[in-house]
């Protein structure tokens, strides 16, 4: 199950779902992108685009089947993708109309959405929500074996690095 926008998930105990390029669960738009930058590149049937984008994000962004087969289909209803069945598979590749959508889409983006600025985003963003797991892993100890001067000072420390990522963004 994907998770909520910004926040811990359901996928088993305290997982993150790590933002990437500034937004925390992605957005439509997004995976209609990353889904025909993808058939840019050679056509695919559902579960490979998945994998795919799970590989060039080196695992920080696996989208679900419940994201990648719809907007395939909404896809081919708008013309931009067809299909045929391959080896028992529905194989997607764009139209003509879908490779200059796709060109327009990436150029408007800056390039497909796995590719964030500098270094390798997928590393990065995996190495933060190991960060977060971390640090939520420490207030739970202390909560939970804490007296009442420790976890007052832990809601001190977590509130002021709160305010501090604030200013960070403030100043962005």
């Amino acid at each position: 199950m994907e998770g909520h926008r910004g926040g811990w998930n359901r996928g088993g105990p305290w997982t993150f779902e790590v933002p990437v390029r500034g937004g925390g669960r992605r957005r439509r738009g997004d995976i209609r992108t990353a889904v025909l930058a993808m058939l840019a590149e050679e056509p695919a049937h559902g579960y490979e685009l998945i994998q795919r984008l799970e590989e060039k994000t080196q695992g920080a962004w696996r989208p679900s089947a419940g994201s990648i087969y719809p907007t395939l289909q909404l896809l081919e209803d708008e013309g931009l993708v067809r299909s045929e069945e391959r080896d028992g598979k529905r194989v997607y590749e764009l139209t003509d109309e879908g490779r200059t959508a796709a060109s327009e889409r990436m150029a408007e983006a800056g390039g497909p959405p796995w590719a964030g600025g500098g270094g390798n985003p997928g590393r990065r963003y995996k190495e933060f929500g190991d960060a977060l797991r971390q640090l939520h892993l420490a207030a739970k100890q202390v909560a939970m074996t804490g007296d009442q001067d420790q976890i007052a000072k832990v809601s001190e420390i977590i509130t002021e690095a709160r305010k501090k990522i604030y200013m960070l963004l403030a100043d962005a």
